[in-house]
């Protein structure tokens, strides 16, 4: 089943797992849209800055620290995903905690690794 994803922390760095994610989430199909401060674009797709709502994502993968979440707590909850990922070194109890009360369910886990065992 194709899970449209939303990766926070898009960069066109091919050395940042954000950057392996979204090719890796791509080659399995999934559609993906981009979200992050750096310009370009990655896996053919733009990256855009966190302002446009997009209502219709299943899962957000997460590769924001913490610090870098709390601004984007507003949009995140407004996407309303199925799920959110909090990929290594993005795990956020507070972000957790409003997710959940939301019924948005929080996984914290590595997208790449989800991908590689198919349980994506």
């Amino acid at each position: 089943m194709k899970k449209k994803t939303l990766i926070i922390g898009a960069t066109p760095n091919p050395e940042r797992y954000a950057y392996k994610a979204a090719h890796k989430l791509v080659q399995h199909d999934h559609p993906i849209i981009n979200v992050g401060v750096k310009k370009g674009e990655v896996a053919g797709f733009p990256i855009e800055k966190p302002s446009q709502i997009h209502t219709d994502v299943d899962t957000i993968t997460l590769y924001l620290n913490p610090t870098n979440q709390k601004e984007l707590y507003q949009y995140i909850l407004d996407t309303k995903p199925k799920r959110i990922i909090f990929n290594p070194g993005t795990e956020n109890l507070e972000l957790a905690h409003k997710a959940e009360a939301q019924g948005i369910e929080t996984l914290e886990a590595c997208t790449l690794v989800l991908l590689s065992i198919n349980q994506y």
